[in-house]
């Protein structure tokens, strides 16, 4: 899926939202820098083809989990 970073960037504030997790929380989660989630989140970057699937495969845990929703899905 192609995503503009604007729209990727309101994706991890929502998914942080959810998780009641900071910045440096989600980093830590997916195998980041803090300073790379902050510039997802500020449209400054987009992640790299490893850190996508790094951060989709942690929110299909999450959502397996049932710890989080994501916009657009049928549950």
């Amino acid at each position: 899926m192609d995503m503009k970073a604007q729209d990727f960037a309101v994706l991890i504030k929502d998914i942080r939202r959810q998780l009641a997790f900071s910045q440096e929380d989600l980093a830590r989660q997916i195998g980041v820098s803090y300073a790379t989630v902050n510039r997802w989140e500020n449209c400054q970057s987009r992640p790299s083809k490893l850190a996508r699937v790094q951060f989709d495969s942690f929110c299909v845990k999450m959502v397996r989990q049932g710890k989080l929703r994501l916009p657009g899905g049928d549950k």
